[in-house]
């Protein structure tokens, strides 16, 4: 990046940071620290179907620790003999982590690969299968977290209290920070390049930082809705979500059917990822989307140009299986499973401020 770019992507941040978004119940009642070591974040995947139990690709169930996905990805590729690209997951999973995540590989004819020979770059292979398709990005019904919490102080008390609400009401469903890369990098370089000035890229980190820049202006607008206290009803002119699926439909008037529908956790609202397209919602909340258009017209025209199209995301994360225990006097313990696409940060910043170990590599 040359000098002369450098001004223009470093002197301007009109976003809020993940630390920065507001919060729907008060805010964090404890501090710990997170992640002082892998097994202190594991992650186990739910995939959305059962293996076939045929067919020319294996699907295997791995456990990895400290390890990322695309690497483990190159590992079971190179000990298949195939290119990369006939090997498949469902997501991108935390390094700093111990995961349990299925992987896909196209053998095709050949024999089956001695898997256990993955053990010698720590992945251990749990299960085995044939496949009839290979494994796509997004096939998971969701994933479960079990998370400790080390050296916390705080009110333990107010925290269990907070819980609760969390449990009933669901939290705020912003991107995670992971999604926009260390010190915010990716929306930099997103601002770099919607203003023409951005340093050469591959097609996947152009991808990226587009990516970035889509779901900032989420959070953006899911922030407001949190700060008027409406971001889990319903207002006339929302789209509302079915729950469990990606279907949407614009609600004119909110009626008693559609309030018992929404405390039931049946429908959900929703919140804008621009692109091109004339916005799906109406009344107030298309007023609030205009707002947000607004306050970033480069990004908005930018997404619309790459020929992204006008999608929805839910503004409320339900959580199921909530639970907090305390482990010593200091230590505790969360566990909850999520929804596939939504990011464990999200109920973890609810709930307590953390610190990280800081020498590790990304």
């Amino acid at each position: 990046m040359s000098t002369a770019q450098r001004p223009l992507i470093d002197s301007v941040k009109p976003w809020r940071s993940f630390s920065e978004l507001p919060y729907a119940f008060g805010g964090p009642r404890l501090s710990a620290q997170l992640r002082t070591q892998p097994a202190d974040f594991i992650v186990d995947e739910i995939l959305a179907f059962g293996p076939d139990g045929d067919g020319e690709h294996a699907l295997l169930r791995i456990r990895k620790t400290s390890a990322n996905t695309e690497w483990v990805a190159r590992r079971i590729a190179s000990l298949a003999g195939v290119s990369v690209k006939m090997v498949g997951y469902a997501g991108l999973k935390d390094r700093h982590a111990v995961t349990t995540q299925w992987f896909s590989v196209h053998l095709g004819n050949a024999a089956e690969p001695r898997w256990r020979l993955l053990a010698e770059d720590g992945i251990e292979v749990l299960e085995q299968h044939r496949h009839r398709r290979k494994l796509k990005r997004g096939s998971l019904a969701g994933n479960q977290f079990r998370i400790r919490l080390r050296e916390t102080s705080g009110d333990l008390d107010a925290a269990a209290e907070q819980l609760a609400k969390m449990a009933a009401n669901g939290v705020p469903n912003y991107f995670g920070p992971q999604r926009f890369g260390r010190g915010e990098g990716n929306l930099l370089r997103a601002q770099a390049l919607f203003a023409g000035v951005a340093p050469r890229a591959s097609r996947h980190q152009r991808g990226l930082w587009i990516s970035a820049a889509r779901s900032q202006l989420f959070n953006e607008f899911l922030a407001r809705r949190v700060e008027r206290g409406d971001w889990g009803n319903a207002l006339d002119g929302d789209r509302l979500q079915l729950r469990g699926s990606h279907s949407h439909f614009l609600v004119d008037s909110v009626d008693e059917r559609i309030l018992e529908r929404l405390d039931s956790g049946d429908l959900i609202p929703t919140g804008p990822l621009f692109g091109d397209g004339e916005p799906l919602t109406d009344g107030l909340v298309r007023e609030l989307e205009d707002q947000v258009a607004a306050d970033y017209p480069d990004w908005v025209a930018g997404l619309a140009a790459v020929g992204l199209k006008q999608e929805r995301r839910a503004l409320r994360l339900d959580i199921e299986e909530l639970e907090l225990d305390r482990m010593s006097p200091v230590d505790v313990n969360l566990a909850f499973t999520l929804p596939a696409g939504s990011y464990a940060t999200s109920v973890l910043r609810e709930l307590s401020t953390w610190t990280e170990p800081r020498s590790r590599e990304p």
